[in-house]
C-alpha cells in the first residue's frame, strides 16, 4: 500500500467516540457537528440602521451539497468521514453562520434568508469552492474557500466581489482534531467576509463595539 492508501485507512479506523447528537435512526449513527458563529453580542457600529440585508443559500457544486464532512486522501479523490457530519447541508451551515454574524450588527435593519417584503435592500450571493480537509502527511489541512457578491436589490448593481479563503492545520486525521480545524478556519472565514460585507454596504468594522 502507498502512503495515501494508509493514511486513509487509518482516518476510517481511528475515529474517536466523541459524540454530540447521534443522526436519525434507520442509517449508520453518526457523530453531529456545528461550526461556531463568530459571536451573537449586539455590536453597535454609530451609523443607525442602514439596510435590509437578505443572505441567499450558497451555491455549491454536487460532492459539498451534503452534510457529510468531506475529506481529499489526493487532489482528485473525494471521500467523506465515515461516523461524523454537520448538522446541515455545508450551504446551509454557511448561510446560517452568515445570518448570525451580520445580525449581530445594528448596522442593518433586518438580516434574513429572506426579505421582510417584496425585497430587501441587499442581497450576499455566494458559491462555496473549498469546504474540505486535505490529507497532509499524517495530518490534515482544512480548507475553506469562497467567492461572493453583494448586490444592491434596488436596481441589481454588484456592489462589492470578493474571494476569502482560509485553512487551519489539523495533527491527524481523527474527527477530534478535524473538526476544531474546521472552526477555527470557519471562524477566519466569517470574519473575512462580515468585515467586508460591512464595507460594502458603508460601515467600517473597526468603529463596531
Amino acid at each position: 500500500m502507498n502512503r495515501m492508501t494508509l493514511a486513509f485507512l487509518a482516518l476510517t479506523m481511528a475515529l474517536p467516540g466523541c459524540a454530540a447528537v447521534s443522526a436519525l435512526s434507520g442509517g449508520p449513527k453518526l457523530d453531529v457537528f456545528e461550526l461556531r458563529p463568530l459571536s451573537d453580542a449586539p455590536k453597535t457600529c454609530g451609523r443607525g440602521r442602514l439596510a435590509e440585508l437578505v443572505i441567499e443559500e450558497p451555491k455549491t457544486r454536487g460532492t459539498l451539497n451534503t452534510e457529510r464532512i468531506m475529506i481529499r486522501p489526493s487532489a482528485l479523490q473525494t471521500q467523506y468521514l465515515p461516523d461524523a457530519q454537520w448538522g446541515d447541508t455545508v450551504p446551509i451551515t454557511l448561510q446560517n453562520l452568515l445570518v448570525r454574524g451580520f445580525g449581530s450588527y445594528d448596522a442593518f435593519t433586518h438580516v434574513g434568508r429572506a426579505p421582510l417584503g417584496s425585497a430587501g435592500d441587499y442581497a450576499l450571493i455566494s458559491e462555496i469552492n473549498d469546504f474540505n480537509a486535505e490529507v497532509s502527511g499524517s495530518g490534515a489541512v482544512v480548507k475553506l474557500s469562497v467567492s461572493a457578491q453583494l448586490v444592491n436589490e434596488m436596481d441589481a448593481r454588484v456592489v462589492s466581489r470578493g474571494n476569502f479563503s482560509a485553512t487551519s492545520a489539523a495533527a491527524s486525521t481523527r474527527t477530534a482534531d478535524l473538526v476544531p480545524a474546521f472552526d477555527a478556519a470557519g471562524q477566519e472565514l466569517l470574519a473575512q467576509m462580515t468585515n467586508w460585507g460591512l464595507r460594502g454596504v458603508g460601515v467600517n468594522p473597526s468603529a463596531c463595539r
